[in-house]
């Protein structure tokens, strides 16, 4: 975590408006409100636009699989040291299939030794792309096995989650209560 506090505390119950109740009227009748969105919701017509948009790179219309979205989503939280992202998307990441051995590798990155050639292209191209905001013809190659749809895709969710990591490490966004800090992620 890169802060011990938040910079832009998360909206108590008791804060909120009439706004902020309805766009998160459904998170309370389903469970827990994270953090994120009691922070977000602080911007109530940006938090509406940002939904829509993170709904669709977590929907089924996403034609990444959801195990090789998490994979990436993950990788790029690791790369930008957002221990919140990486806390959420580790359980996630387990629902979608992806086992305890592979999240930990996901921190070596694309050159360990067990990735297949697609997951370890994903990964370079994750890089790459937190990198130099750029996938080098080489990598682009690699990525061969997958649709223009699929490429598409797997750039808007680096994207996506390059732009909610830098959210959470700027705002500070502190873990909920039932997410523990990776230490790789407590520097």
């Amino acid at each position: 975590m890169r802060l011990k506090q938040p910079r832009i505390a998360p909206l108590k119950d008791e804060e909120m408006d009439a706004d902020q109740r309805e766009i998160l009227g459904e998170r309370f009748k389903t469970g827990k409100v994270f953090n994120i969105f009691r922070t977000l919701s602080k911007s109530p017509k940006a938090y509406k636009g940002f939904m829509r948009w993170g709904g669709y790179i977590l929907s089924d219309y996403n034609d990444l699989s959801p195990r090789d979205r998490e994979l990436v989503i993950l990788r790029a939280g690791f790369n930008w040291k957002s221990g919140y992202e990486w806390a959420q998307h580790v359980r996630i990441g387990k629902q979608c299939g992806l086992t305890d051995e592979e999240i930990e590798r996901i921190k070596a990155g694309p050159e360990a030794d067990g990735w297949s050639a697609l997951d370890a292209a994903m990964l370079q191209a994750t890089d790459e792309l937190t990198s130099d905001a750029f996938i080098t013809d080489a990598t682009w190659a690699r990525l061969s096995e997958l649709s223009e749809k699929q490429k598409m895709d797997l750039v808007m969710t680096v994207g996506q989650y390059t732009q909610v990591s830098m959210m959470l490490n700027s705002f500070g966004i502190q873990l909920d209560d039932d997410l523990t800090l990776d230490p790789d992620l407590a520097k």
